[in-house]
């Protein structure tokens, strides 16, 4: 990979680190669900008219949608509203590769390798300290929510792999961006049910709040997707898929430096623990296999 496009990989985990911070000033204004439904009215209604719809049954389309887009968001908007640290949230997201993991052995029967059993353990741990030792000023809705929505995101993961298996080579920004329809009357349906007494369209309608929904739709999945699926155009996933290992490093710094949040000692620990057992989980083959190249005489 060559530095530009190095740059263009570590601009995009910053654009999506600081997602945290713009959805806490979002759902300051705009009820969570509601947050949602505009948010994937805006990606849809501008990315349809530029994004070819990808060779996809609707199906298919919509449980990605929902799952990646309604339960992934719902949680995670909610969460951050009741309270969940920005910066922590972007680490805590990140146990949705060991719910893959499970997730993937339950549904399409696969198996652990020794080195995905040992992240799972290590991230685990990291999740223990941060909701046990660390929940001292941690709502535990808050934190349980954020965990359902990385199961949501793990469900899509294993969507996809279903996607191909069917023969499907689908285009990531043309998945996102049609399956961004499957959302919006969910969305729109729970906030009336649920938010419709805490609507107050003046907030709604603040620089902050339309800040917040543009850098969702437009920044975040547009851009964000779309250069993603560029950079997996040109080089191996496994190349660019280590990239986003960086978002929680941008999450915690932007939260820390923007939203002055500070994570309690057992907080951070718990973190770098998960953060740990991601690396193990993706680095870990390889780390042994150079380990073990025999080393010139």
């Amino acid at each position: 990979m060559n530095w530009q496009d190095r740059l263009i990989a570590l601009a995009i985990v910053a654009v999506w680190g600081f997602n945290f911070v713009v959805i806490k000033w979002g759902v300051a204004g705009v009820p969570p669900f509601l947050l949602g439904a505009l948010r994937f009215s805006a990606a849809a209604g501008l990315g349809l008219l530029f994004v070819r719809r990808p060779a996809i049954p609707w199906r298919w389309l919509a449980l990605y949608g929902l799952s990646v887009g309604l339960g992934q968001f719902a949680c995670l908007f909610t969460a951050i509203k009741l309270g969940m640290p920005a910066g922590l949230a972007s680490i805590v997201l990140q146990s949705q590769a060991f719910f893959t993991l499970i997730i993937g052995m339950l549904w399409l029967g696969e198996r652990f390798t020794p080195w995905q059993l040992a992240g799972l353990l290590i991230g685990s741990a990291g999740l223990y300290l941060i909701g046990g030792l660390g929940a001292a000023n941690l709502p535990l809705a808050g934190f349980v929510l954020t965990l359902c929505g990385a199961a949501s995101w793990a469900l899509s993961n294993v969507v996809v792999r279903r996607i191909v298996a069917a023969g499907y080579k689908p285009d990531m920004l043309g998945l996102v961006v049609w399956s961004s329809l499957a959302p919006i009357v969910p969305f729109f349906a729970l906030s009336g049910l649920f938010e419709a007494d805490r609507i107050v369209w003046a907030q709604v309608a603040t620089p902050q709040s339309l800040f917040a929904i543009a850098y969702l739709a437009l920044v975040a999945t547009l851009f964000g997707y779309g250069q993603w699926s560029k950079l997996l155009s040109r080089h191996a996933a496994n190349v660019v898929a280590p990239f986003s290992l960086l978002v929680p490093f941008f999450g915690v710094l932007s939260a820390a430096l923007v939203l002055g949040e500070r994570l309690s000692f057992w907080q951070l620990a718990g973190g770098a623990l998960l953060l740990a057992g991601l690396a193990v989980n993706v680095f870990g083959p390889r780390l042994l296999a150079l380990w073990r190249k025999p080393q010139p005489a």
